[in-house]
């Protein structure tokens, strides 16, 4: 929506009590702001209300390829010849067509490509077995993409198992969640943030999110974060009346401390949720792990935040998880990485892959520059310097926006072939142990 339409009556500006900023302000007398839990300021910072957005308000929403696959009056020929003329446009055209291409060879890869030799693994050897070990593919963005519509097409990828591991920020995860109760709506990008935030609307580029879209999230997470802190003492209960009976024993059973491990954490969002439109949901059913080093760094780690003032103790296990990312990529014959966006979700998955010497093949999107010398900008020849692209890799960086070219991409891609890869990996593994 464009900002605030201004009628001019009598020489005098005044805004039209229609628009998306004529909402009252933040209620001092807030049930959420009266929690006797929570510091009062604080609560009516993070939690203020705000009204309902028009009904007929345009809502973010992404495109969704279920409906582009399953419909035979879609013709997708002119888009197809657009795209297969890009390798030879040159600029950025150019390189989404070299993505293309090197999203092609991760899917296709089979060790089977690689000749067996002396000294390999014995179990290896068989030309059937290594014709059935691909690639894993690790995923990963910026919570920026969950907030718009390019939801809608990550969920596709995730929906349908076509990558095997997802790295993302704190936003990614609760902007899944929370737009299961409530939308997000378009705004514009000059829409002024003071008037917002009267109104208790937070912006996201040229998206708005009312804060009661947080309250929701909040109605809804804190039981849940009560409920695994539940198990999670019960667990310790188990534990410590187990150390008590091992007291003296000749054989003692193995104790294994357990908190929650934020991918563990976010499986349950996704369990607990049960709504098709999430990502987080069809990652839990697809069993493909989420992980999120900085869970805290958003409105999760506000939820957390706020039950520690009602119930300290509640705790997450980051070493556990970075054992497992690191496992996945190590206990690899192949790797292949998609990086939408830079910062924390491209060096979380870049140096997973240095674990085995790099990824073998990569994809990075993102418009971050290298003059400044940040991990976001870099190029992926700076991350072969570092281990993490094998020095036989071939990859690309898209310098774009992602929501223009990766649903580009995935149309020439994942969408392509959906039932043909669903076929070619009925059997296939990234890992030989991956099948007892």
């Amino acid at each position: 929506m464009a900002a605030a339409e201004i009628n001019k009556q009598d020489g005098r500006e005044e805004e039209d009590e229609t628009t998306i900023l004529s909402y009252q302000p933040l209620a001092e007398n807030s049930a959420v702001s009266a929690n006797p839990h929570i510091p009062s300021v604080t609560a009516s910072a993070v939690l203020g209300e705000s009204d309902s957005m028009p009904e007929d308000h345009p809502i973010c929403k992404g495109h969704d390829f279920n409906t582009t696959i399953s419909s035979k009056d879609v013709d997708t020929s002119q888009l197809d010849s657009i795209m297969q003329s890009m390798l030879c446009t040159g600029f950025q055209a150019t390189n989404v067509g070299k993505a293309v291409n090197e999203i092609h060879r991760m899917r296709k890869w089979r060790l089977s490509d690689t000749p067996w030799k002396e000294g390999d693994d014995e179990s290896l050897r068989d030309l059937n077995v290594r014709s059935k070990i691909r690639a894993r593919i690790f995923f990963a963005y910026t919570s920026n993409q969950i907030s718009c519509g390019q939801r809608e097409v990550i969920k596709f990828l995730v929906q349908h198992k076509m990558v095997d591991v997802i790295v993302t920020t704190a936003g990614g995860i609760e902007e899944d969640i929370i737009k299961c109760f409530e939308p997000t709506y378009m705004g514009d990008f000059k829409l002024p943030g003071k008037e917002l935030r009267k109104k208790g609307i937070n912006r996201i580029g040229n998206l708005l999110v009312p804060n009661k879209n947080y309250c929701k999230f909040e109605d809804w997470m804190a039981p849940l974060i009560s409920k695994m802190h539940d198990d999670q003492d019960e667990k310790w209960m188990e534990q410590a009346r187990l150390l008590v009976s091992n007291d003296g024993a000749d054989e003692k059973e193995p104790i294994e401390p357990f908190s929650y491990t934020p991918s563990e954490f976010i499986a349950r969002l996704g369990k607990e949720i049960n709504n098709e439109d999430s990502v987080l949901y069809w990652a839990y059913k697809n069993d493909i792990p989420v992980f999120c080093p900085a869970l805290t760094d958003g409105s999760v780690g506000d939820m957390i935040y706020f039950h520690s003032y009602k119930r300290p103790g509640f705790t997450l296990d980051i070493a556990r998880d970075i054992r497992r990312i690191n496992d996945l990529s190590v206990q690899s014959y192949a790797t292949g990485q998609i990086i939408i966006g830079g910062g924390l979700v491209k060096h979380h998955t870049c140096n997973a892959n240095l674990m085995r010497n790099g990824a073998d093949y990569s994809v990075y999107i993102n418009t971050g520059h290298e003059f400044d010398g940040s991990d976001g900008g870099a190029s992926p020849d700076e991350a072969i310097s570092w281990g993490k692209i094998r020095i036989t890799a071939d990859p690309v960086k898209v310098c774009a926006d992602a929501t223009i070219v990766f649903p580009l991409i995935v149309s020439q891609t994942f969408a392509k072939d959906l039932e043909e890869w669903k076929e070619s990996t009925k059997d296939c593994i990234c890992w030989l142990p991956d099948e007892n």
